[in-house]
């Protein structure tokens, strides 16, 4: 749950306008946002650690910056998707304005959409630095971090109205935190400019010695004509890239697993409690209840007379609601090959959709990888009484089907379906 980035297809919509944005602007200052923060080893010299994340972890990334205290860390980010040099880095300032509280989730609403930051252990997490464009992106990502216990503070919108969360003014944790602005990668800096601007000197005093020596000291010499052997420049092998659909989590697996673990949830059910929707994102399984005239106690024999394995539950500070994940464990991955393009797969699904009365809605996103290469997919959303072992057989007769959510109404016994489908 606290691992893994971001800007994937997931980060676009339909005309490849990006659902999150590199920049906010408080008190008319531009800061940089949505950057991929890694733990930093080398103190003293890390350009060349940052170096290899950005030729490695972060394909095309030109440009970072170094949290300073307890956990340093770097962020690394691309001026092609937004970014420039000098530009202050807002996470930064933040983390080190709540620096007492070494965990904490938040989300501000700003000018550019809703920025949601989450600190573990005094250290960004690597997607813990995100502007969402879109309020209900910037929500359910929240909610999904709430399902993990001892949280020193949670901020968010006062609008949101979520229970054991308060509100804070991004323009006032600016000012009291630090200031860090991102670099060039690739500049020469410190110790090593100085070894450069050196070595140059030594060169040109050498050179105009040379020069010297062969005008004034040095006898004539006859010109002499020698042929020259070509220098051969050998190219540099370009990495092979990993399409998506080549690592696609087995779409069937999640889809069972999703189907396993919210039905033993859903029979939780102690007296005096009810249960709120079971969400499933792929990797885990959570959930919310909420007590009416039941007693904590009841609840907490009922979790552990379950029998389930949970990755995190936790009460909130007054008893009356109580959160839970149950993770999906280690998802297979298989490579599955596009076969339709994208206005064959809008076909294909609209008429199959058609076929048996069940209404559909369709998108299509695209997103350019870093060298360039551009994938799209048909985004699918649909509401049904069916399981999702009833839709298991059908969903994947579809070459590289990704399955991003499934989600459960209890009360209504309805089930919301999210997904993808590669197009070739």
């Amino acid at each position: 749950m606290l691992e893994d980035a971001k800007l994937l297809d997931d980060d676009y919509e339909e005309g490849s306008n990006r659902t999150w944005s590199p920049t906010i602007t408080v008190d008319g200052l531009t800061y940089a946002t949505s950057l991929f923060w890694q733990p930093l080893q080398n103190t003293e010299d890390p350009v060349a650690e940052v170096s290899e994340a950005a030729e490695g972890i972060m394909e095309g990334a030109d440009l970072f910056c170094i949290k300073q205290g307890k956990a340093p860390q770097f962020g690394i980010c691309a001026s092609n998707q937004g970014f420039k040099s000098g530009m202050s880095v807002g996470a930064i300032s933040v983390a080190t304005a709540l620096g007492a509280q070494s965990s904490f989730v938040a989300v501000f609403k700003v000018n550019t959409g809703w920025w949601y930051i989450c600190v573990r252990n005094d250290i960004i997490l690597s997607d813990g630095d995100m502007v969402f464009l879109k309020e209900e992106d910037a929500k359910n990502q929240f909610l999904s971090m709430l399902a993990v216990p001892d949280w020193g503070k949670k901020i968010a919108p006062e609008e949101w109205g979520i229970e054991g969360t308060e509100s804070e003014d991004v323009a006032d944790l600016i000012k009291k935190g630090m200031r860090a602005k991102l670099q060039k990668i690739k500049a020469l800096r410190g110790a090593k400019l100085f070894m450069v601007i050196a070595i140059s000197a030594i060169v040109g005093i050498w050179l105009l010695s040379t020069i010297i020596d062969s005008i004034f000291l040095a006898p004539p010499k006859r010109p002499m004509v020698a042929p020259i052997k070509p220098k051969v420049v050998k190219a540099k092998p370009k990495i092979p890239e990993i399409k998506p659909w080549e690592k696609l989590k087995d779409a069937g697996y999640i889809m069972a697993k999703c189907y396993d673990n919210i039905a033993a949830l859903s029979q939780i059910m102690p007296p005096g409690w009810t249960i709120g929707e079971l969400t499933c994102n792929g990797s885990s399984v959570s959930t919310s209840w909420t007590r009416q005239v039941g007693r904590l106690s009841w609840m907490e024999e009922a979790l552990d007379g379950s029998r389930i394995k949970f990755a995190s539950r936790s009460f909130s500070n007054d008893g009356n609601n109580l959160l839970a994940s149950v993770s999906l464990g280690k998802i297979p991955t298989t490579p599955s090959k596009p076969d339709r393009t994208t206005t064959e797969l809008k076909m294909t699904l609209n008429d199959l959709f058609q076929a048996i009365g069940q209404p559909v809605a369709l998108s299509e996103t695209s997103f350019t990888s870093a060298q360039n290469n551009i994938y799209r997919s048909i985004r699918f959303k649909f509401t049904s009484v069916n399981n999702p072992i009833v839709w298991k057989d059908l969903l994947t007769k579809f070459s590289g089907l990704e399955i991003t959510m499934i989600k459960y109404h209890k009360d209504g016994e309805k089930w919301d379906y999210e997904g993808a489908i590669y197009a070739k």
